[in-house]
């Protein structure tokens, strides 16, 4: 059979590109799993692909095959984008190991190497910002990698992912990897609308099997029937008949393992009184085998504590020879810092503790001593990392166990259960593929443990991924700049946020004609030949309200006075009412009840509706008006809104406060400000005070600084005002916690005194100052001359010493 011209070619082409995957898969070490090939295959045939996979899955090898075939292409280049810096790093060092250091690049806003390379690592919003300046770095991008794109979710930045999807040239071939979603369909439905040809791939199997346990005392027992005669997912009897007595009493019997023998089978141990403490459940997992691990706490001062006990204890879980290489690497990687900012960073008591095995893992370590503790631990020198939910955000460090001292945690302003998401993220750092035979997650007894509860909680393996897109002002004025307010719109109409609102729109739609459907057989079940029933039936429910306001007994007497006179006239409109004498007078009552009640809930849904239809534009209108007001945007002669002059300024600014920086730099508020002084702005800028923080008096720097933030102040107050005149919510009012330490900072401080004077450890610090480089970087590209110079030396001032130090790993 002969085939034409065009299957001729489809034919040859396929036939050149199954090598590229064959290639590509004979230098793994393993073979490829079932959805990794589907995932690449899609890559290979030239489309898009959404991969949902559990932790630990392998979907990161879709994403470098995706770097493998972007080095087939002459000069093609690949973005591989991250929601962290520390993710970001890691993966630069990866690519550059495998591709040599002059192919690779890394861009994280403070952090600029080899940008023009043909494989570049960057935060997500670099690359958003990327695409609104039309960067020459876009030429030639055939692929873009979103690491962890169920970021889109997160309220704070989440909306940079929506960009950058929305925006992306329509060539581009985007590999988007998540968690496991329970959406993941309609994410992908929503990616095939505005990329093109996109497969969705979800795997829910976990390469390495998870065995769940509840510690009681110093028992580990299964999570799950394992008898082999209950069904699937049984919670154990013997954790339902604990949770009876209260974890009072245990049984000597052993708990078994799923597939029996003395694998899986865990002893009485340790002095089986009360809850271990941690260094009793670090000697019971390494006597178990079960080390590494990763123990959460949902706690800073909670994970530094569990070291010191551990260290207390006498525990050591290192060899000689792991001891040396431990030195060895860490001397190797803080060479650079000062001793008199090691003491200060608790360098000695950090040492002695990895020497030992042990370390602490959180937001609040300098950022160089978390990047060490994730090296020695993926080397496998560290055997018990006490770490903070932070950890199991992206970067590579996966344990053969993992322990959950508790199921709850502070989010800020009250202790609420984790959910069935952070649990699978949590417990899937739970078995090294390659290593592991299984991994194994530990959640420990606490009082008022509902085993049913936590059964529900380990079966749910997804949660739903749900936009958090909302127009920004340098959105809008970058949208209008490039492409006009009606096509702006349009482009908004795009979003994650609207295509699930108007999905949501369509099932409450069904839901409104069911209900009008039942409220027209309701009316028909109710009609009275006497006459309009649905007003005597409004006359009946007016009295029965009215009778139950005045049974209260909180009135005053010229209130029921006047429900008496408002209750005798309804009674006697209803007795005069033709529907009053019908036989079927009741019968007719209870259809008109169920019609009432189905009215109000049509009404409600009503309602909802059309707060939905369209929210997002109405929002960009919203800001738009805002704008408007304020000059960055005017209309030109034909009506249409436009970009004014001063948007220059707004395009740039980048971050929660962009509207209310641009206004300070337009009016020269900040002018005769000192490097110091435009770094302390900065910090009163970019920090976010703790809630029960707002409204202290704080000390402030001397000088202009002083005068400067009174009237940035009075700014935000005006902007706030106009905000919510616009149905807008409007911001928090600029903090000036942090503005003496960063001005004393960049006036030389040493570290000690610096942290002394605030409640921030090392590694706020330095998060707090690389943010306030990123804005004073953003400040020194659009502000006048004089400013732009302080600015730009602002930035040499406070990026020193453990701020400039471990940038990259």
């Amino acid at each position: 059979m002969s085939l034409s011209p065009a299957e001729r070619y489809a034919r040859s082409r396929q036939q050149r590109r199954q090598p590229r995957l064959a290639e590509f898969a004979a230098g793994l070490k393993f073979d490829l799993d079932p959805f990794q090939r589907a995932s690449c295959a899609a890559l290979d045939e030239g489309r898009s692909v959404l991969v949902a996979a559990p932790t630990g899955a392998g979907k990161t090898v879709v994403a470098e095959f995706a770097v493998f075939l972007a080095m087939q292409e002459p000069g093609a280049k690949v973005f591989y984008t991250t929601p962290i810096k520390a993710l970001s790093n890691q993966k630069f060092q990866e690519f550059a190991d495998v591709w040599g250091a002059d192919s690779v690049g890394l861009l994280t806003g403070d952090t600029n190497i080899n940008s023009g390379a043909r494989i570049v690592v960057m935060t997500t919003e670099v690359l958003r910002n990327m695409l609104y300046a039309d960067s020459p770095l876009l030429d030639r991008l055939a692929y873009v990698v979103m690491d962890e794109v169920h970021y889109l979710a997160d309220r704070f930045r989440g909306a940079v992912w929506e960009e950058v999807i929305i925006h992306l040239p329509e060539e581009v071939r985007l590999v988007s990897l998540s968690a496991t979603v329970s959406n993941a369909e309609e994410f992908g439905d929503w990616l095939q609308a505005v990329r093109g040809d996109t497969d969705v791939i979800v795997s829910e199997e976990r390469p390495v099997p998870l065995e769940q346990h509840v510690l009681v005392k110093a028992k580990m027992l299964d999570l799950f029937d394992s008898s082999g005669h209950a069904a699937t997912n049984r919670v154990n009897p013997e954790l339902k008949q604990l949770a009876r007595v209260g974890g009072r009493s245990i049984s000597s019997r052993s708990s078994r393992g799923r597939r029996g023998g003395d694998r899986g089978r865990f002893h009485q141990g340790g002095q089986g009184q009360g809850r271990l403490d941690r260094p009793e459940v670090v000697a019971l997992l390494h006597g178990k085998n079960l080390l590494p691990a990763i123990v959460f706490i949902f706690s800073r001062a909670g994970c530094d504590q569990a070291v010191r006990q551990v260290l207390r204890s006498g525990i050591r879980l290192t060899e000689s020879h792991e001891r040396t290489e431990i030195r060895a690497i860490v001397e190797e990687r803080a060479r650079m810092l000062r001793d008199e900012d090691l003491a200060v960073l608790g360098y000695w008591d950090w040492l002695e503790g990895l020497e030992r095995g042990v370390a602490a893992h959180h937001a609040g370590m300098l950022p160089a001593f978390k990047e060490i503790v994730e090296e020695l631990f993926q080397r496998k020198l560290l055997k018990v990392v006490f770490a903070t939910e932070t950890l199991a955000l992206g970067v590579n460090m996966p344990a053969r166990s993992v322990v959950l001292e508790k199921l709850e945690k502070f989010n800020g302003e009250a202790r609420v259960p984790i959910t069935p998401g952070e649990y699978t993220q949590l417990t899937g750092r739970a078995g090294r593929r390659g290593i592991d035979v299984e991994g194994h997650s530990v959640i420990q007894w606490v009082d008022g443990l509902d085993p049913e509860s936590v059964a529900a909680l380990a079966s749910r393996r997804s949660y739903p991924l749900n936009s958090s897109f909302r127009p920004t002002y340098n959105m809008a004025v970058n949208l209008i700049d490039q492409f006009g307010r009606d096509r702006t719109r349009q482009i908004l109409e795009l979003s994650f946020a609207q295509f699930q609102a108007d999905r949501a729109v369509v099932d409450l739609a069904r839901t409104l004609r069911k209900q009008e459907e039942s409220m027209a057989g309701y009316a028909q079940a109710m009609t009275c030949h006497l006459g309009d029933f649905a007003e005597y039936a409004a006359l009946r429910r007016s009295i029965s309200s009215i009778e139950r306001q005045s049974s209260k007994g909180n009135s005053t007497h010229a209130q029921r006075e006047r429900m008496q006179r408002e209750l005798t006239a309804a009674r006697k409109a209803m007795r005069a009412h033709p529907c009053h004498g019908c036989a079927e007078r009741e019968q007719h009552a209870r259809w008109a009840e169920r019609w009432w009640r189905l009215k109000q809930e049509h009404d409600q849904l009503s309602r909802q509706i059309h707060t939905r239809t369209g929210q997002v534009a109405k929002r960009f209108d919203r800001v738009g008006e805002v704008l408007e007001t304020l000059g960055y945007l005017e209309r030109d002669v034909q009506g249409s809104l436009v970009s004014a002059s001063a948007g220059r300024i707004l395009k740039r600014i980048y971050g929660e406060r962009d509207l209310l920086v641009a206004e300070c730099l337009r009016r020269g508020l900040w002018d005769g400000l000192d490097t110091a002084g435009i770094a302390a702005m900065a910090a009163a800028l970019v920090f976010e005070p703790r809630r029960d923080d707002r409204g202290v008096d704080y000390r402030v720097p001397r000088g202009g600084f002083r005068e400067a933030f009174d009237r940035t102040l009075d700014t935000w107050s005006v902007l706030d005002d106009l905000e919510r005149e616009h149905r807008l919510p409007g911001s928090d009012q600029p903090s000036p916690a942090l503005s003496s330490a960063m001005h004393a900072w960049a006036r030389g401080a040493g570290l000690g005194s610096v942290l002394d004077d605030t409640d921030l450890a090392a590694g706020d610090f330095v998060r707090l100052t690389k943010q306030v480089v990123d804005l004073l970087d953003q400040i020194s590209i659009v502000a006048d001359a004089e400013l732009g110079a302080t600015a730009r030396a602002a930035i040499d001032d406070v990026r020193r010493g453990v701020v400039a130090y471990g940038t990259v790993a």
